[in-house]
């Protein structure tokens, strides 16, 4: 399985953007696919997963302004995120792990698969 989001980048405070992370190799049908985020000099943080049965979990940082979803179809799952604020500046990552329909995580040690990143910018 590989793992390419895209979809980052520069909005001002406020605004929003759609992350998209991109699968080939298999099909995301049986994978609970999560996000995080980096910022230079912190740990990585899981924001959001949803679970190959489409459960939904969200950190208490993000809840309410960004929302994940899975379209199967285009072995694609979307994060899109409103009313972005500067602290939300970070490089975006996904992740996937094969699981049941209602795994949730948002450990990054609980994933095996990850994609290499996109760059958010939340700046005026």
């Amino acid at each position: 399985l590989q793992l390419v989001e895209s979809g980052g980048g520069l909005v001002q405070p406020g605004g929003s953007l759609r992350l998209s992370c991109a699968a080939s190799g298999s099909t995301l049908d049986y994978y609970a696919v999560g996000w995080f985020r980096q910022a230079p000099g912190k740990e990585r943080e899981g924001i959001s997963c949803v679970s190959s049965g489409g459960r939904t979990t969200y950190a208490d940082s993000v809840k309410g302004r960004f929302t994940i979803c899975r379209e199967n179809a285009q072995n694609t799952v979307y994060l899109q995120m409103n009313s972005l604020k500067p602290e939300d500046t970070a490089m975006y990552y996904c992740a996937a792990e094969v699981s049941g329909p209602d795994y949730l995580a948002l450990s990054s040690e609980e994933f095996d698969y990850w994609g290499r990143g996109t760059q958010v910018t939340v700046s005026s």
